[in-house]
């Protein structure tokens, strides 16, 4: 894709329900080029998560989601080989490793 991977990826099977990290304000739920079916969630003080390639959205920008409440389906829209959860931690607006955060 010519950039730097920014996350994980989880092969899950098609449609395993995607739940939010840590709770939070959907500040992104839509259609992001390579992507695919995106949510971010800000946690406050600057961390925010990601969840992309899903098959379908279960939340709205806006929206307050509370620790492990269905944020949406695993798919495989955007740029992807088979179903999976890409999974992204940022730390202000910066990708960072999210194992440390796993």
């Amino acid at each position: 894709w010519g950039r730097m991977h920014t996350g994980v990826d989880i092969g899950v099977p098609y449609g395993t329900p995607i739940r939010a990290a840590a709770s939070g304000q959907v500040i992104y739920a839509g259609w992001m080029d390579g992507y695919g079916n995106l949510v971010f969630v800000d946690h406050g003080r600057g961390l925010s998560t990601g969840y992309a390639h899903q098959s379908s959205i279960a939340v709205s920008n806006g929206e307050a989601v509370t620790q492990g409440q269905v944020i949406g389906y695993v798919g495989c829209t955007g740029h992807c080989f088979g179903p999976h959860l890409h999974f992204e931690v940022r730390v202000n607006g910066t990708p960072v490793d999210p194992l440390g955060y796993l």
